[in-house]
Formats: structure tokens, sequence, C-alpha cells
């Protein structure tokens, strides 16, 4: 299969309407996306990344007015969340419509769903003729793309079509709150801290894992994600060196120790965020086989950041 590098939304949105698999730039991540209402289509994201077929999908709409087409029911707190972070990095799990396929609610009765504030994903999506599938647009289990090439490098030749965009502004998956359920539970961290989505809803709780025997109701809660070939080693404060042989790399927000062989000194979390992945696939590109990650603090988007490192490194 050939992919077509467009930078045209309109084009992209072409090869979606007739049944192929695009990926496209968000705020978050760059995702691969196909017509949520058809199940053939949808497929061949599974083929394309490799993905379990019990790993649900969230489906992209143009607008928050656009949610009812994939939900049957959006409770007050759904409500409460779409009128304030939609769109934005915000995936909500509501009860689902007969016309969403099993395939991308992975068997469940709910489906994700979001609303990007990427002006190009939302024009791509306005072209689109129905809501649109899409996970990260990566080989499964590896670092989420937050450029154009990374994507291109993991499916070029396996999808029909890529939508080249700016590097994404967030780097890190999306926000997930279960509203099927009361209290909502949050899924997955992001962009949108646990400490904004309280002012709304008080009583939302964590469940950012499955328990055993559990389905997955979103990405990010069953199988290793975000996993570089380099092993991740976690600290919570930097050591004094890094061992020369093999050399080592280090990430974080405190200054980098000796004999770092490769070294990211983040200004704040925002940078650590949007830098995270692609400094996993730099590192990896130079034959690096150990990144020391320093852990952040455990609030904003700190804890999403913990999360994704904590995951990366198989403990998760």
């Amino acid at each position: 299969m050939q992919t077509l590098v467009t930078d045209r939304p309109e084009e992209a949105a072409r090869h979606l309407n007739r049944g192929e698999t695009v990926a496209f730039p968000t705020e978050t991540v760059y995702g691969l996306g196909a017509d949520a209402f058809n199940p053939e289509a949808v497929a061949g994201i599974f083929r394309a990344k490799g993905r379990p077929s019990d790993n649900p999908l969230i489906v992209h709409v143009a607008s928050p007015g656009k949610v009812g087409e994939v939900a049957s029911e959006i409770g007050e707190n759904a409500r409460r969340l779409i009128e304030c972070f939609f769109p934005g990095p915000l995936t909500i799990v509501l009860k689902k419509r007969d016309t969403v396929p099993e395939i991308v609610s992975a068997g469940l009765p709910t489906v994700g769903v979001r609303c990007p504030a990427h002006p190009q994903a939302a024009e791509f999506l306005r072209h689109c003729k129905h809501p649109v599938a899409a996970p990260s647009a990566n080989v499964s289990g590896r670092p989420s793309p937050t450029d154009w090439k990374t994507v291109y490098h993991d499916l070029g030749g396996r999808i029909g079509c890529l939508l080249r965009g700016e590097p994404s502004t967030i780097g890190l998956e999306s926000t997930i709150v279960d509203c099927s359920v009361e209290p909502p539970r949050l899924l997955r961290t992001g962009a949108v801290s646990v400490e904004a989505l309280r002012e709304l809803v008080p009583d939302i709780q964590v469940a950012t894992t499955c328990k055993p025997g559990e389905a997955p109701k979103s990405p990010g809660q069953k199988y290793r994600h975000y996993s570089p070939e380099a092993e991740i080693v976690l600290v919570e404060t930097p050591p004094p060196s890094l061992p020369a042989d093999p050399p080592a790399a280090w990430i974080g927000l405190s200054t980098p120790p000796a004999g770092a062989a490769k070294s990211l000194h983040c200004r704040d979390m925002d940078e650590y965020a949007r830098v995270l992945f692609g400094f996993f696939r730099t590192c990896d590109a130079e034959g690096i086989r150990t990144i020391h990650c320093e852990l952040p603090p455990e609030e904003g988007i700190g804890r999403a950041i913990r999360d994704r490192l904590v995951k990366a490194a198989g403990r998760g």
C-alpha cells in the first residue's frame, strides 16, 4: 500500500470517506482514523497498528453538537464537562448508540468521544461524512507520535493517507472520564487535570487501571503503552552521575547528571509532556539503551507524565 502525504484536510477526508485509514494531527498526539460507522475500515486500524481487539477506540467528532451521533445518553455531569472542555484534550465515555459497531467499542455498551481543538483536525473532521474512530497513529505499544515524520516511520505503507501538520502542542493523549457510571471515573490522566475536573464534578473517582478480569473501557488501562526500545529507569531525584558504559540518557525537570550521553532539561511540566515521546524516539534512533526519567510532582499535567512513565517502564 502506498501512503499519500497531504497538507489538505479535505483531501485526507476524501480518503477516509471511501473507507481508507488516515493519520491526522491533534493537539494531543497524532491519531489514526477510520469511519466509525464502517467496521471494515475500522479493522484496518487494528491491522496497521497490531492493536489488540479488546482495546476500545475513541471516536472523534467535529463539534460538541455531534456527540449525540454516537452517544445514546448524555447525563448532567457529561454535559458540564462538554460545555467546559470541548473542543479540547478530554475524552468522555458514554453509553453508545447501536449504530456504533462493536469493533469500535470492543463489544462494550459504551464509547469514548472526543472533540479535538486542533484547527487542522477540526477541518478534517468537518469534511468527514461520519464521526472518526482513532487511536494514536503508531505501532501498538510504542511511544505515541507527536509529529508526522514519526507517523510515517511507523505506518508508512500500512495506511492510506497521512495529513501532515505541525508537531502536537500537548504531547500526551487525552484525559478520559467515564460518565456512563455514577460517580464518574477518571480512566486516563492527561492535560485536563484531576483538579480541573473536580471543580466541575467534585466526586470524580480515579481508576486508571483495570481490575483483574475487567474489560478496559478506555485505551491505556490494560496493555503496555508508550514504551521505547530502551529500558526506562524511574527516579524521584537525579543521581550524581550516570554510567558511561553502556551510554544512558536523562530527561526531567532537574539539571542532568554528569555522564549523560544525551539529556533534556525541561523548563516546566508542559514542556516535559510535549517532548517526552519524541525524546524516547530519538534515544532509540541513536542506540541509547537506558533512559533515566525524573518523576515530576503528582499535580496538574505532572500526574499524566508520571502515568506515562510508569507504563513505559512496564509497571502500570
